[in-house]
């Protein structure tokens, strides 16, 4: 794949390839549990949330991540760890209550919880909810916790993947407008531009505000310094106090709340939040109570119940 290098197919490369083609095309099922045999559990916890899957006979039965909970985020690391344990016992029960069951965290402390004498509050709850299942508790290295890791892997199409993607791009420009200064652009010929990135959204509102009659009006009346609060700003386009003027035309109101609220960097926010995030840079009449009421019918916020 490199440049000045000549291609060669190793037998190496053949089984890398067929082992790929293998793994493409063969998807993981999940496996039904038996009556006998015993489970294994893999937990995990981080700053983020719990996780867990439940095995038997080397197959995965079931898995489970959940966030933590705010009061939950102030807990030291042994009581998190033995939060995800608990977690576990308490969402499969079902599969658990009367089976001999094998636990396994990459905190090497709880494996001596059972004789640890002094227990706090929590711990003592926690403890009489262990003593009605047959478990036992048992370290492997974090490295080796890869079942359990895969849970709260961060997907590369996060905004912290996109920022890190980002910094060298803005780096390589600096050095090419670097680079270029140095030269006599009257000798070598060189020209400097530069690049924005602008939403469409500004443009679809620029061409809508010149066919609104009332707007026309607000912007005579900031001609004459009569409409408070309304400016024009350098790019011809009205503003009231710095924020967009967005007119119902075209479904223009909606398809900006479409954007604000359902794509994936956005991730269904609540009315309050929303509303926010809007007034930020967009407004128009009634523009709370026309949020509050998108939201209030969008069907992925509505099938979401959250824990009281």
């Amino acid at each position: 794949m490199q440049k000045n290098v000549k291609f060669q197919w190793f037998e190496a490369c053949e089984k890398s390839f067929l082992e790929l083609k293998e793994r493409l095309t063969t998807a993981p099922i999940l496996a039904i549990s038996s009556s006998s045999g015993g489970y294994t559990v893999h937990c995990d916890a981080s700053r983020v949330g719990l996780r867990c899957v439940l095995m038997q006979h080397d197959k995965v039965i079931v898995y489970a991540s959940q966030q933590l909970k705010k009061h939950e985020q102030n807990y030291p690391t042994h009581d998190l760890e033995m939060a995800a344990v608990i977690f576990t016992l308490k969402i499969w029960r079902h599969y658990l209550y009367g089976e001999t069951c094998e636990i396994f965290t990459d905190h090497k402390s709880l494996k001596y919880i059972f004789q640890q004498r002094d227990l706090n509050m929590r711990q003592r709850r926690w403890m009489e909810l262990l003593k009605d299942y047959d478990c036992t508790i048992h370290y492997h290295p974090g490295k080796a916790n890869v079942v359990a890791d895969a849970l709260s892997r961060k997907s590369s199409g996060s905004l912290a993947h996109i920022q890190e993607v980002r910094r060298p791009l803005i780096k390589e420009l600096h050095e090419l407008v670097d680079e270029g200064v140095r030269f006599d652009l009257s000798e070598v010929g060189v020209m400097i531009a530069h690049f924005q990135v602008k939403s469409f959204f500004f443009d679809k509102i620029e061409i809508a505000q010149k066919r609104d009659d009332s707007l026309l009006r607000i912007r005579n009346e900031v001609e004459q310094g009569k409409a408070a609060g309304f400016v024009i700003g350098d790019d011809d386009v009205l503003k009231y106090r710095n924020r967009l003027c967005v007119l119902d035309i075209n479904d223009l109101r909606r398809e900006l709340m479409v954007e604000a609220h359902q794509i994936v960097y956005t991730m269904h926010p609540g009315s309050t939040k929303m509303y926010k995030d809007l007034k930020v840079c967009y407004w128009w009449n009634r523009m709370k109570a026309d949020v509050a009421d998108f939201v209030s019918k969008c069907l992925t916020c509505q099938r979401v119940k959250g824990e009281h």
